[in-house]
């Protein structure tokens, strides 16, 4: 089976109060693009899961998201103890006779855009049709929450907001169409870094995620375009906020109705209602440097 995993963007971003379980809740907008990674799971007889992809330095063994969630969904099936097989335990479960995970990246790495959790999320859509498992979006979505919090808005996609890890999901009217450009620096973010600083920023400001829901409610692209913010924007280092900074800044001049950084970063974007805008933008955004995307909403 082929699958398609859509990249995420963040309209809005908010990081609540650290948990006891030292996760932090949050409060966040989600919109899927077209943008997407190209997954091929094929059955075999080895009964190994093997993983490959067309970027070498990517894992190829259960480090991987995607093999991960293979492992959630097949011990899902033999044990109560969810979460704690690995590969050695697959290769003796009697469910199990073998399965091919290819995976064709489009969406750039450590970008902010969902890219792993989103193939994680693609393989339980396709095991759960290829099985005849005819589990409903929000049990997958449930097994998704085992691999990481993205992974259940991942496996439902659309426009939604999320709260808790990620995984407490609350759909919305869809965003009206859009195009999205798409500027990922030639520098990544550490996640884990950025979540222990954030407790110990000043926030300049957080965003308006309910004046954001009333505009989707009301059809208002503009209105949510204009209060889009992620307050991971102010625990970057200096010179990497300056950077995005300045694609926002650029995607406003070239007529983005508003721009802001999606997920932990750096990838900075802007949406446009004319598609010839978003265009000219994405070209204006050669001289940047990083990779440059032009897409739309689902």
């Amino acid at each position: 089976m082929e699958v398609r995993a859509h990249a995420k963007l963040n309209l809005t971003l908010d990081v609540l109060d650290r948990r006891p379980d030292g996760y932090h809740d949050m409060r966040m907008i989600m919109q899927s693009v077209e943008l997407a990674d190209i997954l091929d799971l094929e059955y075999n007889e080895t009964g190994e899961l093997r993983v490959c992809t067309n970027l070498h330095f990517l894992p190829n063994n259960e480090k991987n998201l995607a093999a991960q969630a293979a492992l959630r969904w097949y011990e899902g099936e033999t044990s109560q103890e969810v979460g704690r097989w690995d590969m050695e335990d697959l290769k003796r479960s009697s469910n199990f006779n073998g399965l091919d995970i290819r995976i064709e990246k489009h969406i750039p790495v450590c970008a902010g855009l969902g890219g792993g959790s989103s193939d994680a999320a693609a393989v339980l859509r396709a095991l759960n049709e290829m099985e005849d498992a005819c589990l409903a979006p929000e049990s997958v979505a449930g097994i998704g929450a085992l691999v990481g919090s993205d992974v259940p808005y991942c496996v439902i996609g659309g426009t939604a907001l999320a709260e808790g890890r990620g995984e407490i999901l609350t759909p919305l009217p869809p965003l009206p169409k859009c195009w999205a450009v798409l500027c990922k620096p030639e520098f990544s973010i550490s996640t884990p870094a950025l979540f222990a600083k954030i407790d110990s920023v000043r926030l300049r400001c957080r965003p308006d995620t309910q004046g954001a829901i009333a505009a989707l409610e009301a059809g208002d692209l503009q209105g949510v375009a204009r209060r889009m913010y992620n307050v991971f924007e102010d625990a970057l280092p200096e010179r990497q906020r300056a950077r995005v900074n300045d694609i926002k800044n650029a995607l406003i001049q070239c007529g983005a109705l508003g721009a802001s950084m999606s997920g932990t970063g750096p990838t900075a974007f802007g949406l446009f209602d004319d598609e010839s805008a978003a265009r000219e933008a994405q070209e204006h955004l050669q001289d940047f440097g990083g990779e440059i995307f032009l897409t739309r909403t689902l």
